[in-house]
This record gives C-alpha cells, sequence and structure tokens, in this order.
C-alpha cells in the first residue's frame, strides 16, 4: 500500500512583524504559499538603529527582489576599519571588493528603512495588535491564541517574535535571555561627507568600552557606544546629560569621535541591554518552528543578526516549497540546516563581545595585538565560512541546497 501524498500548505501562521516574520512572509509569497503576519505592536514599524548588512545578506535580499531598493538608499562599505581608542590601527577589512567577487556590496541602512522596503513587497495581510499568548496543536494544524482571547488557526506556526518570543517560551520554556554584561547606547548623527566619507566603518575598542560608526544614508550616521554594566540600569536626568556622559567616557578618543556626539541630537539616543543565547539543540516540535531572534539571538558584534533571520526566511520557504514535501518533516531539515549555520555565529559573536569588554589594560594591550596578528586569516575565514554562503541564491542550486 503506498503512502498517503502529502497534503500541501495552504496557510502558515508567521507570530513577529519585524524583519524575520516579514521576510519569512515575502519568502512564503514568492514560493506561492499562503500566510498571515501577527504583530503584538499597534503598527508595524521596527527600531531605529542601524543595521550592518553583509554581502551574503544582500545576496539573500536580492533573491527576495528587494536589493536594488536597499542598494538605492544604503551607503555601500569600501573598508571597515578597527583599531584602539587611541588610534592605533589593528586591522582593515576590505569589503568592497565582495562586488567584484559576489555581485553584491555589503552595506549599512537604518533598520526601519530595511523593515518598510520588505514591508512594502509583501501582500500577506498583517495583523497589528496581536499580542500572541499560546497556540494549541492539532493533527492537521495550529490555533495562534491572542490577549484579546481570538485565535487563529492555520497549518503551521513560525514563531519570529523576537529574543522574548511567546512561541519559544511554550515551546523550549520560559527562560530569559543571556545579559551580556555589556550596555549599548545608541544614535544618530548629522554629518557632512567631507566630515564622514561615504562608506565608512570604523570600531574602535578601549579599556571595556568600545565605539562604532557608519553612515547609514546620505549625511546620516549611526554611532553605537558600548560599556560594562549590570542589567536594567537607566540614564538619570535629560537626554543631554546622557550625551555629555558619553563625551566624557570617550573624552580623547581617535578621529571624529568627539565631532560626531557633538552632532548628535540628544533625543535620538537609545540605551539598551545587549542580550544573546546560547545555542539551543531543538527549535521546534510538530508543526512549530522558530526563526530569526527567538531561534538564535546573537549579539551584534559580527553583525550578522538580521542576515540570519532572511536567510532563515529563504530556507524555510524552500523546503517548504519543495515538491512532494511532507510539511512536519520541512521544518525539522530547515531547523537541521540552520542550527549548522548559526551555531558558531552564535559562539563567536559572543566571544567577540567578551574580548570587547576587556578591562585590565595588561589584557587590552594583548587583545589588541593578537587581533592584529590574526587579522588576515580572521578576514578570510569570515569570508569562507559567512559571507561566501550567500552564493547559494546566485548558483541556481535554489533555497534548498546545502
Amino acid at each position: 500500500m503506498s503512502a498517503p501524498t502529502p497534503r500541501p500548505v495552504r496557510r502558515v501562521l508567521i507570530a513577529g512583524g519585524g524583519i524575520g516574520g516579514i521576510a519569512t512572509a515575502l519568502a512564503l509569497q514568492q514560493q506561492g504559499i499562503d500566510c498571515v503576519v501577527f504583530e503584538r505592536a499597534p503598527q508595524l514599524r521596527d527600531g531605529g538603529a542601524g543595521l550592518h548588512i553583509w554581502t551574503n545578506g544582500m545576496l539573500a535580499l536580492a533573491r527576495l527582489g528587494v536589493a536594488d531598493q536597499v542598494a538605492r538608499i544604503a551607503p555601500a562599505q569600501s573598508a571597515c576599519h578597527f583599531a584602539t581608542s587611541a588610534g592605533r590601527p589593528i586591522g582593515t577589512w576590505p569589503v568592497g571588493e565582495f562586488v567584484e567577487r559576489y555581485g553584491q556590496a555589503t552595506v549599512a541602512i537604518g533598520r526601519s528603512d530595511l523593515h518598510g522596503i520588505l514591508r512594502d513587497a509583501v501582500s500577506a495581510p498583517v495583523v497589528t495588535g496581536a499580542e500572541v499568548t499560546g497556540y494549541t496543536e492539532h493533527e492537521d494544524g495550529v490555533s495562534l491564541h491572542f490577549a484579546d482571547g481570538t485565535s487563529a488557526q492555520g497549518d503551521l506556526l513560525i514563531g519570529a517574535d523576537g529574543i522574548r518570543s511567546a512561541v519559544r517560551a511554550q515551546l523550549l520554556g520560559p527562560q530569559p535571555p543571556d545579559y551580556t554584561g555589556y550596555i549599548a547606547w545608541r544614535g544618530h548623527a548629522r554629518m557632512s561627507a567631507e566630515e564622514i566619507p561615504p562608506g565608512t566603518f570604523t570600531a574602535l575598542f578601549g579599556q571595556g568600552t568600545r565605539f562604532t560608526y557608519y553612515d547609514i544614508a546620505p549625511g546620516v550616521v549611526h554611532w553605537m557606544s558600548v560599556a560594562d554594566g549590570p542589567a536594567g540600569g537607566r540614564d538619570e536626568g535629560t537626554p543631554e546629560q546622557t550625551l555629555q556622559m558619553l563625551r566624557e567616557r570617550h573624552a580623547g578618543w581617535t578621529g571624529p569621535v568627539r565631532r560626531i556626539l557633538d552632532a548628535t541630537v540628544p533625543e535620538s539616543i537609545l540605551r539598551g541591554d545587549v542580550m544573546d543565547r546560547k545555542p539551543d539543540a531543538v527549535w521546534g516540535r510538530g508543526r512549530v518552528t522558530l526563526l530569526g531572534d527567538a531561534a538564535h539571538a546573537m549579539s551584534f558584534n559580527i553583525g550578522q543578526g538580521a542576515c540570519q533571520a532572511i536567510e532563515d526566511a529563504l530556507v524555510l520557504a524552500g523546503h517548504l516549497a519543495a515538491p512532494g514535501t511532507d510539511a512536519v518533516r520541512a521544518l525539522r531539515v530547515y531547523e537541521a540546516e540552520r542550527q549548522e549555520r548559526t551555531r558558531p555565529m552564535q559562539l563567536l559573536a559572543h566571544r567577540i563581545g567578551v574580548l570587547g569588554s576587556l578591562h585590565n589594560p595588561a589584557a587590552v594591550w594583548l587583545r589588541d595585538r593578537v587581533m592584529g596578528l590574526a587579522w588576515n586569516r580572521i578576514f578570510h575565514s569570515t569570508e569562507r565560512d559567512h559571507v561566501a554562503y550567500g552564493t547559494r541564491w546566485t548558483s541556481g542550486a535554489g533555497a534548498t541546497a546545502a
């Protein structure tokens, strides 16, 4: 007796309307799979921070059909410079070379700008003000439950609802994310091309603190100041007093750091504890899976968080659309494939954060010199292991390639 023919996926429920959730809706839309996105916020929007989209992320965005829109507004990076707070070079990554090798640049863009481009490309319904409280799995589907007492029905559920995912909490337990031990202050500065040349990315390392800056649009520089401290704190006083605190923290630092802070509108500054998670062996069960930060939260230290969520979306949609696929089996194949990809990134991002948080002067001196000596090897391994992965979207092998 022959096995029953797998039933095609008719409707996918996506919890979370951030970059990962919207990218997933677009990827499913391209494969002809109906879906609906549920976002807890009353309006569909994303944060105002900047994003570093590596070439692998741009290749994934090209597969989604939106890379050209991104490239029109996102400055292409020519090189990424790393140095000490005093200006001693640690190393430079010539990321501008990726255009010739892979056909897409590494870019910087405002998070809300990328979110808007993805959102505008999606025709699937997006329901806002839908706070997920849990789900119930049935033999042939999933019910997603909301705080207002209503529910939605679908064949599968994708939890793309962020680092504090409600779907994840039911699936894996309510463990909070891990606090890294450091805090990030982010802001925007208005500066001319003469002050900050287009395509600039610079990361400066000090004792227990760092400062990173890059342009995310013509005349707009995104910056981030990172320092160790206890979780759950807040800045006392006015935004101007917070800005003055940052000026004092980075007093005497090399280059345009002081000018960037002086050009910052105090009200643009956002403070947030930096969280991540250790890699998980399980991302899903039955008709439920996780995606993006809900599955593999990683710190900003390698600039791959958004890129990996977009890659997740394409790989998942490709497996679900494969001819004759069993939907539940497709979720497990997606999870295994993406765990292999994201696990080393989570660990690497965490290790870099530990190095960036060093306070002891001798340890800082040793860190800076060891990083400098290993720089070329680090760059080439990063390109080989992380960036070149994006060629799967242009190789003709399709989204289900291994």
